[in-house]
């Protein structure tokens, strides 16, 4: 699908859709849990949907081998993996889009040594079978903190305690204090100390009732970055300022571009999703950004280093690619074109955006991406377009 977003200013009220990331965690925890949990989500999306759909094979237990559609969500297969292994069940994962090339090392490495089997990684469906041991997990948390999170969902449900060890330099840590405040919500204990975790087996996950799924500030960002560009006025509600969610430091990075938006350095390494956004902020701001600790960017949905730089330079930017980031010289005007959304939902919501700044429109190629995490964008996008041409007449 084609979308053509015309240049100009947005302005309005808009609400922060339901965290993904708290979402994903949510539905784990409740599908584990002793008890019915409620949990209020004001609107979902295939990312989402996907956690949702594995949950409910894997609660049939009718089947010797389940299928398990992970999509494209990189969260539900490495959230999921572990857990499987910890219930002993056989399991088909389902990989959609670049997932099968996405790294399972060293997670894959641990499952293996204590009792699993699994397919080769990069086979697709991804098959797996046998049942998980307690014991002295290690793994370097530079690559993924989303293997992480997974043993943490999975190892207290075992017959006996486990360490959990990270090594090297922990990436996106605020995504693991998301999964601590989620086991912690559902009475499951963990201790914390240095970069061990000690993690009691044979616990129980314990419903709270209901859970509130807050606004997502991964996803608010795009309109946050929006608003301070010159000439828009977005107000986003729906917001938690206490939250812990990684990519609230957005605030944070906007106000030191200023409102007068001048270059700065940006450290990357716990922020990877806000990169594409605050490239087009970058492109706005006056002088030289650099954006360092960017290289796992390029095994998500795409090469995002490749794609940021791709979808910028069609449009006039001065952009280029460093080994681990991005360098952009801004406070330029940029010309419009015709870009691809490279089937990366943050690459397509970017280009929307970057359209406020473009002489011409902005047409973007394979827009439907959105629907992976946002599939109302497009829809939010032109109501801020039109309020503000309303306020024009």
């Amino acid at each position: 699908m084609d979308v053509e977003i015309l240049p100009g200013p947005l302005c309005g009220t808009i609400k922060a859709i339901p965290s993904k990331s708290q979402a994903h965690r949510a539905l784990i925890c409740a599908a584990l849990a002793d008890e019915h949990t409620n949990i209020v989500c004001e609107g979902t999306s295939k990312d989402i949907e996907a956690t949702g759909a594995c949950l409910r094979a894997l609660k049939a237990g009718d089947e010797d081998v389940v299928t398990l559609h992970c999509g494209e969500s990189g969260s539900t297969f490495r959230f999921l993996l572990p857990i499987v292994c910890t219930l002993g069940r056989k399991a088909s994962f389902v990989l959609e889009g670049r997932l099968p090339e996405r790294p399972l090392s060293p997670l894959y490495e641990e499952l293996v040594r204590h009792g699993c089997k699994l397919s080769p990684q990069g086979t697709n469906p991804f098959a797996t079978r046998g049942k998980l041991s307690p014991g002295s997990y290690t793994l370097d948390a530079g690559v993924s903190s989303q293997f992480v999170s997974g043993l943490l969902f999975a190892l207290p449900l075992l017959d006996g305690d486990s360490e959990l060890r990270m090594t090297g330099s922990v990436e996106s840590f605020p995504y693991i204090e998301l999964t601590l405040a989620m086991l912690e919500t559902f009475g499951v204990k963990v201790g914390f100390e240095g970069m061990a975790f000690s993690i009691p087996g044979r616990q129980k996950y314990r419903s709270p009732g209901t859970v509130h799924i807050e606004g997502d500030w991964s996803n608010a960002a795009f309109w946050l970055c929006a608003d301070a560009i010159p000439g828009n006025e977005i107000t986003v509600s729906g917001l938690d300022m206490d939250s812990r969610q990684g990519d609230k430091a957005v605030l944070g990075i906007l106000e030191r571009f200023g409102s007068d938006l001048r270059g700065i350095e940006i450290d990357a390494a716990d922020i990877p999703d806000l990169v594409p956004i605050l490239s087009v902020v970058a492109a706005a701001a006056k002088g030289m950004t650099v954006i360092r600790n960017a290289g796992r960017l390029r095994m998500k949905e795409s090469d995002r280093l490749a794609a940021v730089t791709d979808m910028l330079g069609l449009i006039g930017a001065d952009i280029r690619e460093t080994a681990d980031g991005l360098i952009i010289n801004g406070g330029k005007p940029l010309t419009g074109g015709t870009v691809s959304s490279w089937g990366d939902h943050r690459i397509a919501m970017s280009a929307a955006i970057a359209a406020v700044l473009c002489a011409a429109p902005v047409v973007i190629q394979g827009a439907e991406a959105v629907e992976k995490s946002y599939p109302t964008f497009f829809e939010e996008r032109r109501r801020l377009a039109c309020l503000h041409n309303m306020e024009k007449k």
